[in-house]
């Protein structure tokens, strides 16, 4: 465990001067929420104008305390703020508070900056819907949420956090939910993500249980002295809540159907929120991980699995949003993967975390633009040669694509090539294992996203005659060019310096100098060849060639991309069906069981009253009767026994 983290996370300094504003980070956006949502119709005329302002205020706030953080020494930017009394029972005392550090500020900045970049592509994507004050009062409750999750000194305060983030993502998912397929998609969402919520409780009840504290300053300095079996129990309950989160194998179903959203949703889950939470859970869980190396395999793995899912279900995607939402998920399990290798990897993984969160943003919002202009279709065999009408989009989108697919000196290739520098790191068979998965992953991604580029802003048009294809407006396209600029420069600024290994190092430790299995300059020439593959195939698939307007059947491995490599089916499989088995079950055990001898005894009792009730006639003469028989058998008996 690196001690830095550890003796950081307990000795954090008390929060003053502009540090004892963090809470008004999680509160402007909160109170935007409440306001939007529960101020009705009259908040209909400035809505979209304070839900966008709420998040640029806490973005101007967590600059201010970044550029504080700078001033101070290294070993002196985590800065904690106490709250309040939350839980006082017995032994079990939590503290509502607030941790700054270098890794916690990673994640605000990233939160707000991009958050009100999609907040202001907002006014004009949704400036048509009724409902747009309520769409960004859910915006604002989203943000909130992943500030106060991030920002948490504790799991319980993160658990909340957690939790604000499913809800809100429930209810955005599901924005438009008078489609049945969409109110669909949003209850999958949710579902999958309670199996993630339920390892995160589990896991902080263990702590509980073993470490007897639920504070990140309690866990991480108590973690040395706890069993390894414990800590590879709170491991794997972590690693299954990020799964769900983010997800990761086998929990990654339902990231393709969330996009049934305004596409401004997608873009905020899949860049700045939802699904880079569980690369933060386990990255500042890091001395848990380090002291149970079975669960930090096991993060390696799911992390590999799951990269190459991604990139295998985005070769045979149609649906634009969709496309990029397997990339996503290809994506996170870089980060995982990296997150997984230790302190080799922890730096690395927020660094392709921040540089995704750029190129992912705009690559989301280039599909709501291309949307917006071709009457909302999402179908790529539907598109083409939109680059001679959207140039900005195109523009744009050319800088997203070339930053994914790690284009030499664009900001994939500094941060996504570290990560498979760090997967060769090791001796025996892990770094040929995860290595050529992470550089199998790379030439796969170069392929499907070139495919998705050239389908849809080159070779011939493919539109209907109905469908006129235009620029997006100004409120639209501006945030589209700042988040090619972070695409295009953002890695160059922070990898060739080594400034966010730096700037991290306190949180994650340092890993020195490491020897990988193969040379550096040899991985960097495969890594680019690989790319160069990718896009030669796909130019001759779908550019040299006609593009048909139905899919073609393919091989069955493109089928079972097209079908999601049977996730759902699966799932259905192994857990949906027994499920419903064993509830059937417990019903028929209920009704038959336990209400069956509840009201058996009733009915035995009730049998039996009625049956005495007939004795009970109401005639004298028959009492009289029954008395003469009664004292006839008493004498009776007498006699016998000699009385």
């Amino acid at each position: 465990m690196p001690t830095t983290f550890a003796s950081q996370s307990v000795q954090g300094a008390a929060a003053t001067g502009v540090f004892s504003l963090s809470w008004l980070l999680i509160a402007l956006p909160l109170f935007g929420a409440a306001v939007l949502i529960l101020g009705g119709r009259r908040t209909d005329r400035f809505g979209h104008l304070l839900g966008t302002a709420m998040p640029a205020a806490s973005f101007v706030i967590g600059l201010v305390q970044f550029f504080a953080l700078l001033g101070r020494d290294a070993e002196d930017r985590a800065v904690s703020q106490h709250l309040y009394s939350w839980i006082s029972v017995g032994s079990f005392q939590v503290d509502a508070g607030l941790l700054v550090d270098q890794l916690s500020m990673c994640f605000v900045l990233l939160i707000t900056g991009v958050g009100t970049l999609i907040h202001i592509y907002s006014i004009g994507y949704m400036a048509h819907d009724t409902e747009r004050r309520r769409f960004f009062g859910y915006l604002n409750l989203f943000v909130a949420a992943m500030l106060l999750l991030v920002l948490a000194d504790s799991y319980l305060v993160l658990y909340v956090g957690w939790e604000g983030v499913g809800l809100a993502s429930y209810l955005l998912i599901g924005f438009w939910n008078h489609v049945p397929e969409y109110a669909a998609a949003a209850k999958k969402a949710f579902v999958a993500n309670r199996v993630g919520d339920f390892g995160l409780s589990v896991a902080i009840m263990i702590m509980f249980w073993q470490l007897g504290t639920v504070s990140f300053a309690g866990v991480f300095g108590a973690a040395d002295r706890a069993s390894e079996a414990a800590l590879t129990a709170i491991g794997l309950m972590l690693l299954l809540a990020a799964c769900g989160k983010s997800a990761q194998f086998p929990l990654q179903s339902w990231l393709g159907d969330a996009m049934a959203g305004p596409t401004p949703v997608s873009a905020l889950i899949h860049a700045a929120t939802m699904v880079t939470a569980g690369v933060y859970l386990i990255i500042r869980s890091a001395p848990v991980f380090e002291g149970a190396p079975d669960a930090q395999l096991v993060v390696v793995i799911v992390g590999a699995i799951t990269l190459l899912f991604g990139a295998i279900i985005g070769t045979a995607k149609d649906d634009i949003k969709k496309a990029l939402a397997a990339s996503t998920m290809s994506q996170i399990g870089y980060m995982i993967l990296a997150a997984g290798l230790g302190p080799v990897g922890y730096a690395f993984a927020i660094f392709h975390l921040l540089t995704h969160g750029f190129f992912k943003a705009g690559m989301f919002l280039g599909a709501g633009s291309v949307m917006h202009g071709m009457n909302d279709q999402v179908d790529m065999r539907r598109f083409g040669g939109l680059s001679s009408v959207m140039k900005v989009t195109w523009f744009t989108f050319l800088l997203g694509w070339l930053a994914i697919i790690g284009f030499p000196g664009l900001s994939g290739f500094w941060s996504k090539d570290k990560i498979i520098e760090a997967a060769f790191v090791g001796d025996g068979w892990r770094p040929w294992v995860f290595g050529i998965a992470a550089l199998i992953g790379a030439g796969v991604t170069a392929f499907y996203m070139t495919r998705l580029f050239l389908m849809t802003f080159h070779g011939e048009r493919r539109w209907t005659e109905d469908v006129h294809p235009h620029e997006s407006p100004a409120v639209m396209t501006v945030p589209l060019v700042v988040l090619a600029i972070g695409s295009a420069f953002l890695g160059l600024l922070l990898g060739p310096t080594g400034a966010i290994q730096h700037w991290l190092e306190p949180v994650v430790g340092s890993h020195g100098e490491q020897t990988t299995a193969l040379p550096v300059s040899v991985l960097t020439t495969l890594t680019v060849l690989l790319v160069a593959v990718g896009i030669g195939l796909a130019w001759s698939m779908y550019l040299r060639r006609p593009v048909p307007a139905t899919a073609p059947v393919g091989t069955a491995l493109t089928r079972a991309a097209r079908r999601d490599l049977y996730q759902d089916a699966v799932n259905e499989s192994l857990l949906m069906r027994p499920g419903q088995y064993l509830t059937r079950s417990l019903v028929y055990f209920d009704n038959r069981g336990v209400d069956g001898a509840v009201n058996g005894v009733a009915a035995l009792i009730g049998g039996t009253s009625g049956r005495f009730r007939r004795l009970q006639t109401g005639f004298v003469r028959s009492y009289a009767l029954s008395m003469l028989v009664g004292a006839a058998v008493l004498v009776g008996i007498m006699l016998l026994v000699g009385v």
